[in-house]
């Protein structure tokens, strides 16, 4: 684990966007800048960027290269569940993929009911709502318990801000044609399998699984897995050796991703609407240290950072992987 010092160093440093001309056709998501290549690949840049209530909040050091690197570690551990979308990653930063139709649907598993968002699943259930996305939850459930069995909430795959809040059931996604009964019925299988997999391996890094979002594309008329899979940004970690001792004293659970952000910003307020407080260097660290427990916990490895800055060492890995020519 990197200390404190190092990280607080790296804070002004952090990766905010890329700027790699001689790629071509550039455009910037959340948390990464994505550049369209001309022979059906892409070349995915994590950024430091977080996304938290819909929109970017601050910057924290080295959360792309974990996001990254994280990403690939876990394609490995799935992919005989279904084939993936990445074909190298030439940098710390960076991912080549092919470029896949994706289909507009996010499969949200989730193994525990919680969250502080409006679209969160105990915001629904403590108003009263007992039939959600299809599917009945039974009574007496508190916030932060884990479910019956885990569940898929899908929903839209929008492009702007909320749009892919819409909650929905398989049976409307199907009905729409948004993706077709057959194809929806291996997604929906590969998900929670993936899912399985994913709370397994966690468990064995004393971690646990909460809930988790995948998407998926076709390749050559073959499903597969796309975007990032399990990691601090796409999931909801919780330390497992905490966990029953904090839920008995109707405390938070210690969370290991982007929801200790929330929660920091909801205590003081701020839910999404309006300006938010300052991004702190301090939550900037904090979370910093749980993204990289996190990847170590994980992979077993000690995380390991590529020296800054990072454009021109990604640059010149593209060049050396033939994704850019030279100058």
């Amino acid at each position: 684990m990197l200390d404190e010092v190092t990280l607080r160093q790296a804070v002004p440093l952090a990766l905010a966007e890329t700027s790699l001309p001689e790629l071509g056709e550039r455009s910037q998501g959340k948390v990464r800048d994505i550049y369209r290549l001309s022979d059906n690949r892409r070349l995915l840049v994590t950024t430091d960027r977080l996304s938290a209530f819909d929109r970017v909040l601050g910057l924290v050091p080295y959360k792309g290269q974990v996001l990254n690197q994280l990403a690939g570690w876990w394609f490995t551990q799935t992919r005989d569940i279904v084939p993936n979308h990445i074909l190298s990653l030439p940098d710390p930063n960076a991912a080549l993929v092919r470029e896949c139709r994706a289909w507009p649907v996010e499969m949200i598993v989730r193994g525990y009911i919680t969250g502080v968002t409006t679209t969160s699943l105990w915001y629904h259930y403590s108003r009263g709502a007992r039939e959600l996305y299809g599917l009945r939850l039974p009574e007496g459930l508190h916030k932060n318990e884990r479910l019956p069995q885990p569940m898929i909430t899908p929903t839209t795959r929008g492009t702007g801000p909320g749009g892919h809040d819409e909650r929905i059931t398989g049976a409307e996604i199907v009905e729409r044609g948004l993706v077709p009964a057959a194809i929806y019925r291996q997604i929906e299988e590969a998900a929670l399998a993936i899912f399985q997999r994913g709370s397994e391996i966690a468990a064995r890094a004393g971690l646990i699984l909460v809930d988790t979002k995948y998407e998926f594309g076709m390749w050559e008329g073959e499903l597969v897995l796309i975007d990032e899979v399990h990691t601090p940004d796409s999931s909801r970690f919780w330390r497992a050796d905490t966990y029953a001792e904090r839920l008995a004293a109707g405390q938070e659970p210690d969370n290991y991703d982007k929801e200790l952000v929330r929660l920091w910003y909801a205590e003081r307020g701020f839910t999404g609407e309006g300006e938010p407080p300052p991004w702190s260097s301090d939550l900037a660290v904090q979370a910093a240290q749980r993204y990289i427990d996190v990847y170590e916990r994980l992979t077993g490895q000690p995380f390991q950072p590529g020296a800054y800055p990072v454009e021109p060492r990604l640059a010149a890995n593209l060049r050396r992987a033939g994704v850019m020519r030279n100058p």
